[in-house]
């Protein structure tokens, strides 16, 4: 009998929150080279969904707008506890 290895377990979840996080800090830094309080603008910009809180500059704005607002929250709230 062949002795099976363990199966792999593959996350879509952690892939998504991956991505979102490296979308989140290419706009913080682009804030920042702008001259912008991040967090504000991005807290701003989560609670009322207008993107003229993030700044074009890099495409940042372009990058904020892919990611769907719910699946960014959850995305930051699972970041925080896991911290």
């Amino acid at each position: 009998m062949a002795i099976s290895e363990p199966t792999a377990i593959f996350s879509i979840r952690d892939e998504k929150d991956a991505e979102i996080k490296k979308v989140v800090l290419q706009v913080y830094s682009a804030l920042e080279e702008k001259g912008y309080n991040p967090i504000n603008q991005l807290v701003g910009y989560i609670l009322s969904e207008d993107p003229t809180y993030i700044t074009t500059y890099k495409n940042a704005r372009a990058l904020i707008r892919r990611i769907d607002r719910d699946d960014l929250l959850q995305a930051l709230v699972r970041d925080y506890v896991r911290q």
